[in-house]
Formats: structure tokens, C-alpha cells, sequence
């Protein structure tokens, strides 16, 4: 039954309005599980989403630290314990907790559907013992349905459950699912923006402009590295909001900057070209950059590079970098931002005959748990109370919460996210030449104001040792 104008008018809460028609649609208790990294308003989203459910008397389980201990379940030997890994929760436990930092609940990065590959992958016993193990755990927790929070590989892991149970389970010990995204790296396909990016962005690019400000000081250069993984939408933010002086992710490595390299792939054996970054165009780039400013008078600057630039390296400086249990090289392992300004400066002196000061630093887990900014709160909070929504009024199952507009909430298929083939989902990159992708561009030029003098040029002494 859907509301009355007059009932939501009355009720603001969705969930009263399912008190208010006697629905709750079979769902009694219900867990929330949040995986990945931290993003501002995680809180936000927890709260929503558990106060809409114990509003309609339906109870609530925050799972600890992600599926890491779901994946491990067993009766008799690591059981599913209150309070060491789970907390059934209290109003008391979320009020007030919209703004605040951090996930109450914990988070942690696993891959309980690691041995998943291809679709029949799925029929296989032992490739799904973990998945088996999480449902296993659910239904002894007396779970009607679970809340999914996280990022790309966390929705793939809602999707592996979902599916899971279409192949294994009867219908009435089936679980539902639904997936609510969060990511600070903006990179998520069936949502025009996660919550968390737009705090991740106003920290980032506080920093940038204290660095700016520290580069128009010392007539110095910095080179800047954002998270963001493998898209540009994170460095691109921070670049435009920061006033960076040039930015550059995976989407921008074609033409000049491209070249390719005869890679094999490490599962099939098999030998294709792959498109790769030019680290010298790069740093030529960043160096033309610099003398052309320099022509204006302008001995300072910053560089912003996405961090997944570095997953677009040449296949030899990829050897032996770690890697996460999702397969993703481990970003934060590898300081892109040190190996292209050491270059930069090394190439500036070798076409100027002079010094230059060029530093680097990388930015990103600084922003994961800070205050959230408002439109992440409105963000998230919507998403939680989606979640209800979509359980309780749509009787939904494997569906991605999602909002439009003036934040309308929309529903997602999980078949509309997923590579039927792989069972992957599939990264949203910047479009080359969209309207987004030209405003960084023709920002990136015209970021300084324009006074009567400046101190000139600063000559760096001969013996002055390297930038560390």
C-alpha cells in the first residue's frame, strides 16, 4: 500500500508512515554492514537508515568491521557474538549522530566472493563457501534483510549474495539485499554524486590552497597526488576548488602522454597492447608548465595528479607492488607524487640550466573521517532512509539505492550495474571533452590574480641538497 498525500504530510518519518498502514513486509530485524574505506556522513547514513527501521518497530543489527567476521562464521567454532560482533541498536546509539566522524560500527576491507570469477563460478561449493557462511550467519541471527554500505567491490559482494541465494536458497530463508554506495571517489555508475566527495574535495583543496600559498612564498612548485583510484573526479575537484595550476588522471592519458606496452595478462597467459602513461611526456608537460608561467612573471604553482595515474605506469615499475584482497595495486604503497617531482625538478634543471624547488606530498586519508560537509549529510540521510523504502514500501531485493534531482530517490538493479560476464562492476570515468572535464581545463589557466609586482624570480644556491 503507498502512503496518502495526507499521511506523509502528517508523518515526515517514512517509517511512520508504514506504522501508520501496518507495513513492515515481513521484515523484523534487519542488519547493516559497512565495508571499505571511511567517507564523511558514513554516520549519517547508519542513523538514517536504523532509525527509519526501529521507528517501525522492525530491529536493528550493526555488524562489526565489515564482512570480516560474517565470512568466518561457524556455530560451533567462531560464532556470531553480541557486543564483540554485532550490537543490536538502540535509539540512544544514533541520536545525535548525524555529523559526527568516523563509522560507529567499524569497516574493514574484505573479499568474502575472492574465487568468484565468472558467473559459473557460482554453482561451485567451495567458491562460494564464504557467501554460504554470511547467509549461514544471518539467518541464525534471525536477519530478514541486510543493508549493504560501501564502494564498488562492496557492491559486487551484494551482488555475489543475492546471487547466491537464487541458485542455493529456498525462498523462505532468502535474505534480501540492498546496496547503499558510498565512496569518496565519485567514480560510481547509477548515482550522479556518493556522499562523502564533496567533504573529501573542501579538505583536499584547503590543503592545496595552503600549499599554493606556500609556493607563491618560496617561488617553489608542488606536486600534489589525491586518492580517488583509478578515476579523475576526486583530483579533479580538489584541482578546480584548490586552484591548482594543472591536473591530471587516468582519463587524460592519450595522445602525447599515451603510449603503448606489450602486456600479458597474469590468469590467461595471453599477450595484448595496453595503453600506458609516458612518464616523460608527463613531466615534460608539468616543466612547460613551469617555464611558460615563468614568461608571465608566475615562478610558483601547483600540479595535481590522481593517484590511479599509477596504476597506468609501464608493466615494469608495476612488478612487485602490493595489492589489495579486491586485486586493486595498493595506491598508497607507491608515492607518485615523489618519483614525478624528483623528474620534474631533475628535467627543469637540465632545460634551464638553473634549480627549482619542486616538493611533493600526497593527500587523501586525511579527509576519510572529517566533519562531513552538509550536502554529504543530506546525501547519506536520504540513502538510509532509501534503504527503508526500498525493504519496506518497494519490496525490493538486489537494488542499489540511488537519488536524482532534488535528491528524488531512484532504484537500481544490481543487473544494471554488473558485468554479466565478469560480474564486475564498472568504473565511471570523466568523460573526455563533457562539460566537467573542459571547466578543469579552462580554470587551470586562470588561477592567479594579477598584481602591479612580485618578487621575481628566486635562484635556488648550486648546493642545495634535493627535496626529500
Amino acid at each position: 500500500m503507498v502512503p496518502s498525500r495526507a499521511l506523509a504530510a502528517r508523518y515526515g518519518n517514512p517509517a511512520l508512515w508504514g506504522l501508520q498502514s501496518g507495513v513492515v513486509n515481513g521484515v523484523k530485524r534487519v542488519a547493516i554492514v559497512f565495508s571499505g574505506g571511511p567517507a564523511p556522513a558514513a554516520n549519517a547514513v547508519i542513523a538514517a537508515a536504523a532509525t527509519s527501521f526501529l521507528e517501525a518497530g522492525t530491529e536493528v543489527l550493526g555488524i562489526f568491521h565489515g564482512y570480516t567476521n560474517l565470512q568466518e562464521y561457524d556455530p560451533g567454532s567462531h560464532p556470531m557474538l553480541e557486543s564483540e560482533h554485532y550490537r543490536l541498536l538502540m535509539p540512544a546509539d544514533i541520536r545525535g549522530l548525524r555529523n559526527s566522524r568516523g563509522v560507529i560500527i567499524g569497516t574493514a576491507r574484505v573479499n568474502p566472493g575472492a574465487a568468484i570469477e565468472a558467473p559459473s563460478d557460482l554453482l561451485d561449493p567451495e567458491k562460494t563457501e564464504r557467501l554460504c557462511r554470511i547467509h549461514h550467519a544471518l539467518v541464525d541471527l534471525g536477519v530478514d534483510a541486510l543493508i549493504s554500505i560501501g564502494g564498488d567491490d562492496t557492491l559486487k559482494t551484494a551482488n555475489f549474495l543475492y546471487e547466491f541465494q537464487r541458485h542455493h536458497v529456498s525462498e523462505e530463508n532468502h535474505v534480501r539485499v540492498v546496496h547503499l554506495p558510498k565512496t569518496i571517489d565519485n567514480d560510481y555508475r547509477g548515482i550522479d554524486f556518493t556522499f562523502g566527495f564533496f567533504t573529501a574535495v573542501d579538505v583536499m583543496a584547503k590543503e592545496l590552497l595552503n600549499l599554493r600559498a606556500d609556493c607563491i612564498a618560496t617561488s617553489g612548485y608542488f606536486i600534489v597526488e589525491t586518492m580517488g583510484r583509478k578515476a579523475g573526479w576526486l583530483s579533479y575537484g580538489v584541482a578546480i576548488a584548490g586552484e591548482a595550476n594543472m591536473v591530471f588522471s587516468p582519463e587524460d592519458v592519450y595522445g602525447g602522454l599515451a603510449i603503448e606496452e606489450r602486456c600479458v595478462d597474469p590468469i590467461t597467459g595471453q599477450e595484448a597492447l595496453e595503453r600506458r602513461l609516458s612518464v616523460t611526456a608527463l613531466v615534460d608537460r608539468i616543466v612547460d608548465l613551469m617555464l611558460e608561467r615563468e614568461e608571465r612573471e608566475q615562478y610558483y604553482g601547483t600540479v595535481v595528479l590522481a593517484e590511479g595515474l599509477s596504476e597506468l605506469l609501464p608493466e615494469n615499475a608495476l612488478l612487485g607492488m602490493p595489492r589489495d584482497e579486491h586485486g586493486h595495486i595498493r595506491l598508497s604503497a607507491f608515492d607518485l607524487a615523489k618519483m614525478v617531482s624528483d623528474r620534474v625538478q631533475t628535467r627543469y634543471e637540465e632545460r634551464t640550466s638553473r634549480r627549482k624547488k619542486v616538493r611533493h606530498i600526497q593527500l587523501g586519508y586525511e579527509s576519510r573521517c572529517a566533519p562531513p560537509h552538509a550536502f554529504d549529510v543530506m546525501l547519506a540521510s536520504q540513502l538510509g532512509i532509501g534503504a527503508f523504502r526500498a525493504l519496506v514500501e518497494e519490496e525490493l531485493d538486489g537494488y542499489m539505492v540511488s537519488v536524482s534531482g532534488q535528491l528524488d530517490l531512484q532504484y537500481v538493479e544490481f543487473s544494471k550495474l554488473i558485468n554479466p560476464q565478469t560480474l564486475h562492476t564498472e568504473v565511471r570515468f570523466i568523460e573526455a571533452g563533457s562539460d566537467f572535464h573542459r571547466l578543469a581545463r579552462f580554470l587551470e589557466t586562470r588561477t592567479d590574480r594579477r598584481f602591479g609586482w612580485s618578487p621575481g624570480l628566486r635562484l635556488e644556491p648550486e648546493t642545495e641538497k634535493p627535496p626529500e
